[in-house]
């Protein structure tokens, strides 16, 4: 929550807030987190030197040939320019709060929200119980950020206050991952991150090679996911996960041969990604903005969460350095937020409903866009610039309409046709 806007911020810390925290997508201490290049940058953006600070206390930076992507087993060609940091999700989120910590117009104080304080057609606060007391207490801002995560409660605020509750969208895609940590040594010198993922000629089923992927993290250790959706969620056994592992591609089959096991295996149930639409919507009080999953949250499996919140940061900046006063609704956030949203579910909305068991809704034009995606995917694994055009839309570099470029759909084809 954010007070004070031109002067001070004061950060309701998170972890303190009564959102459901232990629920699907919950931050954990094993979870694997790779930042995805758009996120990278944006982070150095707002942080300079952050990911230098990262490495040097132990974080791995990998570029090039480091970050191995698969389908299907077989390896993508390397992008000589992608980078990407392999650390915990608690890591990064340790070294940005550290960071911010420092700004000297920030405070930090922790309590447990319990709503909104609305006065002519606006936000003027929040009601929250400071950590260690009973007492709600209540503080007067300028500009109220809901970054609740998936379980905010702000409709339920919104409409105690008389206000309409955002239309929420969903897609069960039932996804099951578990994650373990083992120890790293001199194996897999050169890697930094390995990902499998099925595609076109497995019918995006688990049948050819194992989901999961691996990262070289802080600690000297390997952090390892494995991922399966409906029945064929992994579950906490180790000797299964190690079996799992060893039907993976080579990185993992590495580490599950030759590296010590040092963590339990824990597992997570995401049932469904979902997108609250506040631009539609006939009225909105000024003084409150929303980011992250508290705006939308998808499939985790492709590593976009703290890319999208990242990229909404910089929307919400783009619209209070345009002129616009904190105590308006902020539409023209959400409409610059929503250009972020929409490429993220768009992308992985379309990789879901791949899967037998995920049954819409379907976007227009479903089975072309399924078509070209499948083309485009199988051309990207044999050129280098139909790869780069399709990771650049999946790290959020550019939107997903970039692939139904002329040039990107000849050069695909091209690719197709001398195999």
């Amino acid at each position: 929550m954010l007070s004070d806007f031109a002067d001070d911020v004061v950060i309701v810390e998170p972890d303190a807030l009564d959102t459901g925290s232990t629920g699907p997508g919950a931050p954990h201490r094993q979870q694997l987190h790779a930042l995805l290049a758009m996120g990278h940058f944006q982070l150095e953006r707002w942080f300079p030197g952050i990911i230098a600070e990262m490495a040097e206390q132990g974080a791995r930076v990998g570029r090039g040939q480091a970050v191995q992507f698969y389908v299907d087993g077989r390896l993508r060609p390397a992008i000589d320019e992608l980078e990407m940091l392999g650390a915990s999700r608690p890591f990064i989120e340790s070294s940005v709060r550290r960071r911010t910590q420092r700004l000297p117009n920030v405070r930090f104080t922790a309590g447990r929200g319990q709503g909104l304080l609305v006065r002519g057609g606006r936000v003027h606060g929040v009601r929250y119980v400071p950590d260690g007391q009973e007492t709600v207490t209540a503080l007067d801002t300028d500009l109220v950020a809901d970054a609740m995560g998936r379980s905010s409660r702000l409709s339920t605020w919104l409409e105690q206050e008389g206000w309409p509750v955002p239309p929420l969208e969903r897609m069960r895609v039932d996804l099951g991952y578990a994650t373990a940590s083992f120890d790293r040594g001199a194996e897999l010198p050169e890697t930094v991150i390995a990902h499998s993922a099925p595609g076109p000629e497995s019918s995006y089923q688990p049948t050819i090679c194992e989901p999961g992927a691996l990262a070289a993290v802080e600690g000297s250790r390997w952090s390892v996911v494995l991922a399966g959706y409906a029945d064929y969620r992994p579950s906490r056994d180790p000797q299964e996960f190690l079996v799992r592992m060893r039907r993976c591609v080579a990185p993992l089959r590495e580490v599950a041969e030759h590296c010590a096991l040092r963590s339990d295996v824990d597992t997570f149930h995401f049932r469904e990604s979902q997108r609250r639409r506040f631009g539609g919507m006939s009225r909105f009080p000024g003084g409150l903005v929303v980011l992250g999953d508290a705006m939308a949250s998808v499939n985790p499996v492709y590593g976009q969460g703290l890319t999208l919140a990242a990229l909404q940061a910089s929307a919400l900046a783009s619209y209070l350095r345009s002129g616009a006063s904190p105590h308006d609704p902020a539409w023209g956030y959400f409409r610059r937020a929503a250009a972020f949203v929409d490429a993220a579910w768009d992308v992985s909305a379309t990789a879901d409903l791949a899967q037998p068991h995920v049954t819409g809704p379907y976007p227009p034009g479903y089975p072309v866009l399924r078509w070209i995606g499948d083309r485009i995917v199988c051309a990207s694994l044999r050129d280098a610039e139909v790869n780069r055009a399709f990771m650049d839309v999946v790290q959020m570099r550019k939107p997903p309409r970039a692939l139904t470029r002329p040039r990107v759909l000849l050069q695909a084809a091209r690719a197709l046709i001398t195999r």
